[in-house]
């Protein structure tokens, strides 16, 4: 009945509603985080915006569209949540948060992120999986400090050549999109160290051993014709990964290389705090 309730109270946008959504969070915790995840929010109210020390803030699984001007106050964010709302587009008052480290854009209904974007240089991790995006915007190759990129489960197709700027992405989360080849401007990023591209269309993979970096590669359920080879010690999950990266008798014996199974990427219930 509770949350029937709070269904129907999220419509009405007046201040004593707003506060019963809230339950009565009337001051800023001690810890600097306000969750507000799955409580039916249709706009941010707007006493959230007072808390300027707020250093997180979790409102997935609403039914936002919008954000108020009044949130650029939150000059201290460092994590901000917004998967698994209504967004068409990124409100452009997010691109004014210049402390944000780590920002949550997954299951929306995003088609592109704005040019300001790039004003977010203290970002370090990524989420835009799961939205509408043909292509990865350009954009995101200027977040200089990008370490972790998740793209996952859009239609992507190609990546922009200029991602191989960022010098400190280490982690590229790609499946589920609709690459027909492997993307070319990988093979020039030897700091990364795991490459995702499960669920796709590639047919063929080139060899990935020149990249000192690596430590995982996952590559399952696309149509390939041969296993990417890699160097000694990277894991390899995918079809013919049990084999060694060129196959190889020694004393009569082929080397195998143990493999991990694939791990799977937080929860949005529990979002990680590092990259």
């Amino acid at each position: 009945m509770g949350n029937s309730l709070k269904v129907i109270v999220a419509f009405v946008p007046s201040n004593e509603c707003q506060k019963y959504l809230l339950e009565d969070l009337e001051e800023m915790p001690v810890d600097k985080t306000v969750d507000l995840s799955g409580r039916q929010l249709r706009r941010l109210p707007l006493h959230i915006c007072s808390f300027r020390e707020l250093v997180k803030l979790y409102l997935s699984d609403n039914n936002l569209n919008h954000l108020p001007p009044e949130l650029e106050q939150l000059q201290n964010l460092q994590i901000l949540a917004l998967d698994f709302n209504n967004f068409k587009a990124l409100p452009l008052v997010v691109c004014t948060l210049k402390q944000l480290c780590i920002l949550y854009l997954g299951n929306n209904k995003l088609c592109s992120l704005p040019l300001e974007l790039r004003l977010l240089q203290n970002l370090k991790t990524l989420w835009i999986e799961s939205n509408c995006l043909q292509c990865l915007p350009e954009v995101v190759c200027e977040l200089s400090l990008l370490k972790t990129l998740h793209a996952g489960s859009n239609a992507l197709r190609t990546l922009p050549a200029q991602l191989r700027c960022l010098q400190e992405l280490r982690t590229i989360w790609l499946s589920g999109n609709l690459l027909s080849e492997f993307p070319s401007v990988l093979l020039d990023m030897p700091f990364l160290e795991v490459i995702d591209v499960d669920r796709n269309s590639i047919r063929f993979f080139p060899s990935l051993a020149h990249l000192p970096g690596l430590k995982l590669v996952i590559y399952d359920h696309n149509p390939c014709r041969n296993a990417p080879k890699v160097a000694k010690g990277v894991r390899r999950v995918g079809r013919w990964s049990e084999e060694t990266p060129e196959p190889r008798k020694r004393s009569g014996a082929v080397i195998e290389i143990t493999l991990d199974e694939k791990p799977s990427p937080p929860p949005p219930a529990a979002k990680p705090e590092s990259e």
